[in-house]
């Protein structure tokens, strides 16, 4: 007997828990993105128009993957109902292009991964939190307006034309310093989004100008005088003369220079060209950019600045908040699963100052391995994270009807074909009532356990028959030695994780 048919029997077309992981989970996202929803939902999303951060422990597999992709839904969602009143959202789950930048920055005894997460600081993770942000925004203006991922992400060319110049500027600084799409380079890029901007940057080359005009005038001047165009080369007071002219155009090259070295040192999780950096930053007005936060020194005073200026131009093109998703820590090939690394790059967040910036919302979903060490901090971490404000969970445990629910979402979602309504319970025999099976979901504890114990179940069950003669329900014999053996699989691989 095959798995395929006990699920045609009961008009499920395919089956609801074959895979284990939200993002790529297709039941998931095309049926139960507003389905059943975590006990905790409305302290984890909060109310956008009054954005908050929020906290979640849970252990692999409890759901914290697929919270996100209910956030995402669900903020797509009110965007659409506020077109002037939207939340950008970033989605920070993605570590291995930041950490593998940041890795090679660093000295060859460094690179050791127990110790190059040590070094890991929260300006890293703000000048990756602006990269993500930068790079979407910059995108969608080049495309005149139009995010190609989602729809409510789009800019009007009406909001557009309301930004200032200087929100202008600072669209185009950010760009400079955290534009990393790789399409094209990055003077391109930029001067691209100058044009959609229409950011006129013709008075920054006044000083290209004096330099010709000069040099050009001190030629002239030196023939009028009757010498000859030999005289050029003979008289070492005319070359000087010619150069300072060029003084003011040469000391500026030279100060953008030094800032984009200043960036390309300091910006370590993104790869900046000096070269190209320099050639950005000498098309502002001096005027313009004097006094102008720059990501060139190891803080995050100046990468504040640079998230309030992204506020400000975001706030004109109808965003009046951002919500940053900070997803799968644990991924990475730098951290490997390991939880002293997890701390590493994690505990830098835990800032009061970050994670209450006004107009900002964070969503921490991390993994329960780290709680450990977060119970052994001292007085000091506490003071400066200020936990206790964060809505803070520390267990995103399921129970048994949390998981009873879970399972009769996915079976409905599939069960296209059913002439009526289906539950968990009718693939069991009638002897296993609702309680029972309530019982024996509690004991998984995770909808990523429930998904794997019903996948092996429904196959224990099936190579008890053949195909010619078929059970459809499936018995008590068979639920109970599957759970017997799946939960010692489960406490032998809780050991090997540290959390049994």
């Amino acid at each position: 007997m095959k798995v395929h048919q006990l699920l045609d029997h009961y008009g499920i077309t395919e089956n609801p828990f074959a895979q284990e992981d939200a993002a790529s989970d297709q039941v998931f996202r095309d049926h139960c993105l507003n389905g059943t929803h975590h006990p905790a939902w409305d302290k984890i999303y909060g109310d956008p128009s009054s954005p908050a951060t929020s906290v979640v422990f849970g252990e692999q597999g409890s759901g914290k993957t697929a919270l996100r992709l209910q956030i995402v839904s669900k903020l797509q969602k009110y965007n659409q109902a506020h077109p002037q009143d939207r939340a950008f959202i970033v989605q920070y789950e993605d570590f291995n292009p930041f950490l593998d930048s940041f890795r090679d920055r660093l000295s060859s005894r460094q690179r050791k991964p127990d110790r190059a997460l040590q070094n890991w600081r929260l300006w890293d993770h703000m000048d990756s939190i602006l990269t993500l942000a930068v790079t979407r925004l910059a995108d969608t203006l080049r495309n005149d307006g139009k995010d190609t991922k989602d729809p409510t992400h789009n800019i009007s060319l009406e909001s557009q034309a309301q930004l200032t110049r200087p929100q202008k500027r600072d669209i185009q600084m950010l760009a400079a310093f955290y534009d990393q799409n790789r399409d094209v380079s990055l003077p391109h890029r930029w001067a691209n989004l100058r044009r959609k901007l229409k950011y006129s940057t013709i008075m920054a080359s006044w000083d290209i100008g004096i330099g010709v005009v000069g040099t050009i005038a001190t030629i002239a001047l030196t023939i009028w005088l009757g010498e000859s165009v030999k005289a050029l080369f003979q008289y070492w007071w005319i070359w000087l003369v010619v150069l300072a002219f060029w003084a003011p155009f040469l000391w500026r090259q030279l100060k953008c220079w030094w800032t984009a070295w200043g960036v390309q040192r300091q910006v370590r999780v993104i790869d900046h060209d000096i070269g190209s950096l320099r050639k950005i930053l000498s098309q502002f007005q001096q005027a313009e950019i004097v006094g102008q936060p720059f990501p060139g020194r190891a803080r995050g005073d100046d990468r504040y600045e640079l998230l309030t200026r992204l506020q400000g131009a975001l706030k004109t093109l109808g965003f009046t908040s951002i919500v940053v998703l900070i997803d799968r820590v644990d991924e990475p090939h730098l951290v490997h699963g390991s939880p002293e690394r997890i701390k590493d790059l994690v505990w830098p967040l835990f800032d009061n100052k970050f994670l209450k910036q006004p107009g900002m919302a964070f969503k921490l979903l991390l993994p329960s391995t780290v709680v450990p060490y977060l119970n052994r901090q001292e007085k000091d971490f506490y003071e400066r994270s200020r936990l206790d404000k964060q809505n803070m969970i520390l267990s995103l445990s399921w129970t048994g009807q949390g998981l009873y629910d879970v399972a009769n979402d996915r079976i409905r979602a599939c069960a296209k074909l059913s002439e009526k309504p289906i539950s968990v319970k009718d693939l069991f025999d009638p002897s296993i009532n609702e309680q029972e099976l309530i019982g024996v979901f509690d004991r998984l504890r995770a909808p990523r356990h429930l998904f794997k114990f019903l996948y092996r179940l429904f196959i224990d069950h099936c190579s008890k028959y053949t195909e010619d003669s078929p059970t459809w329900k499936i018995q008590r014999d068979t639920l109970q030695s599957t759970l017997a053996v799946f939960m010692r699989d489960l406490d032998a691989y809780d050991q090997k994780l540290g959390t049994g």
